[in-house]
C-alpha cells in the first residue's frame, strides 16, 4: 500500500479509536450507575413490601422508588445509545483494517495456500 494511503488510514483509525475509547469509558460509567440504581430500586422495593404503614410507603415511593426507577430507565436508554455508537465506530475500525489488509501485498507463503 502506498505510504500516503497507509499513513492517512492509520491516522483516521487512531482518531476513530480515540472516539471509541471515550464511548467505551462513558459506557462503563453508565453500567456502574445502572448497577447502583438497580440496587437502590431493589432495596426500596423490598422495604416497601415489608412496610405496613401506607403513609410511609407513599413517602418512600415518592422520595426514592419512583426517582430511582426513572433514573434507571434513563440510564438504560443512554446505555442503548452508547452501545449503538460503539458498534458504529467499531465498524469504522474494522473497515479501515479490512482495506489495509486488502491493500497490503502479501509476501508470506500463507497467502498462496
Amino acid at each position: 500500500m502506498e505510504d500516503y494511503l497507509e499513513k492517512s488510514l492509520e491516522e483516521w483509525k487512531e482518531d476513530i479509536s480515540e472516539v471509541l475509547n471515550q464511548i467505551n469509558e462513558e459506557f462503563e460509567n453508565i453500567k456502574l450507575d445502572l448497577k447502583l440504581y438497580s440496587y437502590k430500586y431493589g432495596i426500596t422495593k423490598q422495604v416497601i413490601q415489608s412496610t405496613v404503614n401506607e403513609e410511609i410507603i407513599e413517602n418512600i415511593r415518592e422520595r426514592y422508588h419512583k426517582p430511582f426507577e426513572e433514573k434507571y430507565n434513563e440510564l438504560k436508554e443512554k446505555a442503548k445509545e452508547l452501545e449503538e455508537k460503539r458498534k458504529v465506530f467499531q465498524m469504522f475500525v474494522n473497515k479501515i483494517d479490512e482495506v489495509k489488509r486488502k491493500e497490503t501485498p502479501r509476501t508470506d507463503f500463507a497467502a498462496y495456500k
